[in-house]
């Protein structure tokens, strides 16, 4: 029994949560992240955690892959029947907390970026966006080392949207 202030007070409860957690990611998560989503309630700790993860995996609720943990057909029918009996507020935290991994996942899978070794001159650094459905900018930079193509790179990947957005206000001269 988990002896803390808090909603969650017993270990199916944790369990529960794993599951429903899980349930919601777009992808397999790490045990940290796991944990990361699952410490929403004050009851619990992350022994609570591991362990409950444990218990999941050997009764094939949860399978792991490469340190990442995804639910098992079992995990998710199981978790749908139980996850009513979270209480309200710790299902809530828990649903605001997986829409930010989904929502920074998503807008990954929409921002694409790559390089090509021009002979010794440099890279070409091919940079796109897309709206989900269909490429709405892409563009070629040159860059003269591989530390330029980085910051290519990782400067498109955080800046997309304000690119996309000065380049059709400057296009369009809206």
């Amino acid at each position: 029994m988990i002896e803390n202030f808090g909603f969650i007070h017993e270990k199916i409860e944790v369990k529960m949560l794993i599951l429903f957690v899980l349930k919601r990611l777009p992808e397999p998560a790490t045990l940290e992240l796991l944990s990361e989503l699952t410490l929403c309630d004050e009851a619990i700790s992350y022994f609570d955690i591991t362990d409950c993860v444990q218990k999941l995996e050997e009764t094939n609720h949860l399978v792991s892959s490469e340190g990442k943990y995804s639910l098992t057909a079992k995990g998710e029918r199981n978790g749908e029947i139980l996850e009513e009996n979270l209480p309200y507020s710790v299902r809530q935290k828990a649903e605001e907390l997986t829409a930010k991994i989904r929502a920074s996942v998503d807008r990954n899978a929409m921002i694409k970026t790559s390089r090509e070794l021009q002979d010794e001159n440099g890279y070409m650094v091919t940079l796109s966006l897309s709206d989900g459905v269909s490429e709405i900018l892409s563009m070629e930079i040159f860059a003269i080392n591989e530390k330029k193509a980085d910051k290519l790179e990782k400067g498109f990947r955080k800046n997309a949207e304000e690119i996309y957005h000065s380049v059709m206000k400057l296009i369009t001269g809206e």
